[in-house]
């Protein structure tokens, strides 16, 4: 049974009367239903895909931070082999919004760092929703130093509403850590690609986005903050966020039209969270052929690659 997003209750209905149905088909009661329920099936397929084709920016958003999404720990399970986490940033502690490790992708050495949310209460709590810490900043560029001494490729899984805003943190130079992190991308002499798998939230995704490539899920949005908070500092009434999600240009199709990102890894109707294998695989593909196509370029050449797309975006709007 799915979590069903508000504008996805015509499905529903749909899909509701689709169980009743076999559920009395699996009595054995000599009913036979087999032809409404392949009739209903149609219609929850057709209503899926009409729903789907036209989404908008905060029904999007509403599909990026669904509860069942594939989150960074599904992605690594999937596509890296032999992976070995490292923890702790050297000076303070360990932060577990941040996974970051080494293992293999199709056979060759890379370098993960991926933000996970977690996917029940206890995981969410552990994980703090996915928002870092400075020690999670500083456990990423850890790791980007040491693939870059290694030259092990890097990969990184962004999924965040944003960096954690919470004294602590910004007493332990929140603001300091998070730049160092994007300094470290643009530094890297190795292939950096960057997957936005759910949620780009504001400084707290860029600073692990800064790539060479830079893909993203066809529901994911990327913003510079969330719509709640744009609403909450425009108009002082967070119930505005879908007026915002609409004026801030969120979506990967927007996104890719002003060149911040390369490429929409697409998903099956319904978002990933339907077919999360199949979504998990075609963005394996999509960063194979992403590293294929970097790993030509010397270590100068991957700097200025960056540097560049970075400077141009924005430039031919």
């Amino acid at each position: 049974m799915h979590n069903y997003l508000d504008f996805e209750k015509p499905v529903a209905d749909l899909e509701s009367q689709i169980l009743a149905l076999k559920g009395l088909a699996s009595d054995g009661q000599g009913v036979d239903v087999s032809e409404e329920i392949r009739r209903l099936e149609t219609r929850s397929r057709e209503a899926l895909v009409d729903l789907y084709k036209k989404l908008t920016p905060w029904q999007k958003t509403q599909v990026a931070r669904h509860p069942d999404r594939p989150h960074c720990v599904d992605y690594l399970g999937r596509l890296v082999t032999d992976f070995t986490p490292l923890a702790g940033d050297r000076y303070y502690a360990e932060d577990h919004a941040v996974i970051a490790g080494f293992g293999r992708f199709r056979g060759e050495s890379i370098a993960v760092i991926g933000q996970e949310k977690g996917s029940d209460t206890q995981t969410r709590l552990k994980h703090n929703f996915g928002m870092a810490r400075p020690e999670g900043y500083r456990k990423a560029v850890r790791i980007m130093e040491l693939a870059d001494r290694f030259k092990i490729p890097v990969l990184t899984l962004v999924d965040t509403a944003g960096a954690y805003p919470g004294i602590g943190a910004e007493e332990r130079g929140q603001a300091e850590a998070i730049a160092r992190s994007t300094e470290a991308c643009l530094n890297l002499e190795v292939p950096l690609v960057s997957v936005v798998i759910g949620e780009g939230g504001s400084g707290g995704a860029i600073a692990l986005a800064t790539a060479n490539r830079v893909l993203m899920l066809e529901h994911a949005i990327y913003s510079v903050i969330s719509p709640e908070a744009g609403a909450s500092i425009l108009w002082r009434d967070a119930t505005r966020a879908r007026d915002v999600a609409q004026a801030m240009k969120i979506t990967a199709q927007d996104l890719k039209g002003f060149g911040v990102i390369d490429e929409i890894v697409t998903e099956p109707i319904g978002g990933a969270h339907r077919e999360s294998d199949a979504v998990i695989d075609q963005t394996g593909e999509r960063v194979a052929v992403a590293l294929g196509e970097l790993a030509g370029l010397d270590g100068p050449a991957l700097r200025r690659q960056r540097r560049e797309k970075f400077l141009a975006i924005g430039r031919n709007l």
